[in-house]
Order: C-alpha cells, then sequence, then structure tokens
C-alpha cells in the first residue's frame, strides 16, 4: 500500500498566490521522499475561514469589516481551470503523485457565480481532476460564507493505491453520505477537517469500522496571530497560552477502527505514514460489509442524485 503524506501546514491566509507557492514547494518535498498520495486538509488553499468560529460581529448584517473579509476569501479561492488549478494538475503529472486537498472554490463566471464553494479535490497522477466535490451542507455558521454542494463528487475512483474517496468536515456525520461513498468501495478514505478535534476523530474512527477501509483524518495548523487584524477575537482566545486557533491533529486509522498513527497536535510538519496492505481490508469485511451482507436491499432503498449543478 502507499506511503501518504499529510501536510499539516498552515497556508498562507486568504493569500491564494502564496499558499499557492507554499503547497507547491511541499508537493517538491514530499514527492522527492516518495510519497505517492500528497493531502492538504479541509480549505486550505487559501485557508478554511475560523474566524467564523471565534471572531466577533460575525452574524451581523452588513458588517463593514465582515462583507470585506469575506470579499478577500473570495478574490483568493481557488477556481477551476484558473492558472492555480493548472500549477496543480502540472505538478501531479510531473512528480507522478495524487494529490487531495481542499479548497475555498469560487465561481467567477456563469450559473454559480459570486459563490464559494468548501470542496475537495482529487488530481491523478496524469494531472487529471478526478473528484471534484463541493461540500453538501456548510456547517453551522460556514452557511455564511459557503454555498450549498451537490453529490456529483460523492464517489470513490480507481488508482494504483486502491480506490480513493473523501468527505469533508461534518459530512462524516450525515449517514446517508457515508452510505453513498460505502457503497463505491473505498479502500482508502480522506476525511477532511479545519483542525481533527476529539469529535472529529471519533467520526474518523466510526468511519473506517464502518467502511473497512483506511482513514486519512487531516487538519490543519492556523497560528492566532494569522487572523487579520481588521477581525476580533475574543479576550480568551487572545490571552489563553495556546498560539493556534487550529491546531492539527492529523491521524490515521485501520478498517477494524484502530489507531494506525495517534493525533498529531500542535506540531506544523508533513507526516508521512506507510499504510498496510490491502488484504487487510478483505479480512475485515468478512464480517461487516454495509453495501453487501448489511445492507438489505430487500428492506431498505436508496438512491443518489448525482446531477452537478454548477
Amino acid at each position: 500500500m502507499p506511503k501518504t503524506a499529510i501536510i499539516q501546514h498552515e497556508p498562507i491566509f486568504n493569500n491564494l498566490s502564496k499558499t499557492l507557492q507554499k503547497g507547491l514547494t511541499l508537493i517538491e518535498e514530499t514527492a522527492q521522499s516518495g510519497a505517492q498520495l500528497i493531502v492538504f486538509a479541509e480549505g486550505w488553499f487559501a485557508g478554511y475561514p475560523a474566524w467564523i468560529d471565534h471572531c466577533a460581529h460575525v452574524g451581523r448584517w452588513d458588517h463593514p469589516s465582515i462583507k470585506a473579509i469575506w470579499a478577500k476569501m473570495y478574490k483568493n479561492s481557488l477556481e477551476l481551470g484558473s492558472p492555480e488549478m493548472q500549477q496543480l494538475q502540472k505538478i501531479a503529472s510531473e512528480k507522478q503523485v495524487y494529490l487531495l486537498f481542499g479548497a475555498n472554490e469560487k465561481i467567477s463566471k456563469g450559473q454559480g457565480n459570486n459563490t464559494i464553494y468548501n470542496s475537495a479535490f482529487l488530481i491523478d497522477k496524469n494531472g487529471q481532476i478526478q473528484i471534484h466535490h463541493r461540500k453538501l451542507m456548510p456547517t453551522y455558521n460556514e452557511k455564511l460564507v459557503h454555498g450549498f454542494g451537490d453529490a456529483f463528487g460523492l464517489k470513490s475512483v480507481d488508482t494504483d493505491l486502491g480506490k480513493v474517496g473523501t468527505l469533508i468536515c461534518w459530512e462524516h456525520w450525515m449517514p446517508l453520505s457515508r452510505q453513498a461513498l460505502h457503497d463505491e468501495n473505498e479502500d482508502i478514505h480522506v476525511a477532511l477537517w479545519p483542525a481533527v478535534l476529539d469529535r472529529h476523530e471519533l467520526a474518523s474512527r466510526h468511519y473506517a469500522f464502518e467502511g473497512r477501509c483506511y482513514v486519512i483524518a487531516a487538519g490543519q495548523i492556523l497560528r492566532k496571530k494569522s487572523i487579520p487584524s481588521t477581525l476580533e477575537l475574543p479576550k480568551e482566545i487572545i490571552e489563553n497560552d495556546s498560539e493556534f486557533l487550529l491546531a492539527g491533529g492529523s491521524c490515521i486509522f485501520a478498517p477494524n477502527g484502530d489507531y494506525l498513527l495517534k493525533p498529531q497536535l500542535n506540531e506544523e510538519k508533513i507526516i508521512y505514514f506507510d499504510l498496510p496492505s490491502s488484504e487487510n481490508l478483505i479480512q475485515e469485511r468478512m464480517n461487516l460489509a454495509v453495501s453487501g451482507h448489511y445492507q438489505r436491499p430487500d428492506i431498505f432503498t436508496f438512491e443518489v442524485n448525482k446531477k452537478r449543478y454548477f
């Protein structure tokens, strides 16, 4: 099974150009180290908007500083066909690696324009985008900054590493989203989080056990000082000892739910891990197969509308 690399690094917040350059440098380093699957966390290009969870006035109607930070977020979001996306496709092809990453994605023309989506992409070794998934339901106050996605990207794809799929954050608590991907027979599932908190570990571990697959739970680093000065952090966050708003916590789970890699907290680093043999997956599916002998299609019916809307 493949050597994987989780890029538990801080993006250059709301600066797509600098984030891209940092990302390309990190991809180059991990590829030279032999990594075949390189993972970046939720919204890494160009930074998960953690300010929605912590800063004052986020929910105030027509507040100037909140509108301004959203506009900057939009300007620095990734777009299909853009030069930034093309550079990511190019390096995947040149280095013969798979890239799976989270991004703030914008649409600037046509239907869906002037909206930011919380998206995940898988680029293969030929530089082709094989998965383009937009988060189905923005979580809580993410609804202020992100649009609603669709099920077009709810799939796994065949790679020479196995069948790979992904979900974003609280989609791991949407039972039907999980079932849609379990029906895709994943070998490797990448769970993208802002940071992997204890409850996110729980969801990732449950997913591994339920889906009988390896789960790579990826979190990112975001320092308090990286929040723009135009936004107001509460006093209790400013004065506490931690330098982080997002502290990583990336970890990996086996198909029986055991930890393969314990959470890596409060460290900005590349995390390398060699996944075990795919034989382990098959063995664990003997007693639980939620798309097979545990599904009972004679009782339950399930279908997914995979139409792309925008």
